[in-house]
């Protein structure tokens, strides 16, 4: 639920709630499916050594799956993204980052994440993606939003870069289709 508490009340805000749990509105936006380009690397060995895995098994798992937008937080256009195959669960690392940048694709528990601006982090890094998740800019601030789903889509560094340089360019859209209702 997206809302302004700057322009809606409590009232009318829970009026909305009790129709959609009553089942009598429809979402305003579609949900859809984002296909983020993932490089993998940063603490990748360590993950699959950790779980007694190859890297290219850790890389297969985890770019296999379709996942869900549970919610966006933490920082602006954070989204916490599940749910990770049981394979690669591990705890947050006993010690947090000071700097993690931007486009940072992490795991830990059973979630993973994207991390759309450089901030703190305890979660483990397995790649990064050259696509921008957050502009205040944007009509939507955040690209990703609750209920959409994420496939990553593994790529080279080659790609990375090649994308990374579109993206700035204003000349990349991320690949989306919206789900069917």
């Amino acid at each position: 639920m997206h809302y302004d508490p700057l322009v809606t009340s409590a009232e009318p805000l829970v009026a909305v709630i009790r129709e959609f749990l009553a089942g009598e509105a429809q979402p305003p936006h579609s949900a859809r499916v984002w296909r983020v380009p993932a490089c993998y690397e940063d603490d990748l060995a360590d993950v699959a050594r950790t779980k007694g895995l190859s890297i290219c098994e850790v890389v297969r798992l985890h770019s296999e799956v379709r996942y869900h937008v549970y919610m966006v937080g933490f920082v602006p256009g954070y989204p916490y993204i599940g749910d990770l195959p049981a394979e690669l669960a591990l705890p947050r690392r006993t010690n947090p980052r000071v700097r993690v940048p931007a486009g940072s694709i992490a795991i830990a528990t059973q979630m993973t994440a994207i991390y759309p601006i450089e901030s703190p982090g305890g979660w483990h890094l397995i790649g990064a993606t050259p696509v921008r998740l957050f502009d205040p800019s944007w009509e939507r601030p955040a690209l990703l939003s609750p209920g959409n789903a994420v496939q990553f889509e593994p790529i080279s560094w080659f790609e990375y870069q090649r994308v990374r340089h579109a993206v700035t360019a204003g000349a990349y859209t991320v690949p989306c289709e919206r789900l069917a209702s």
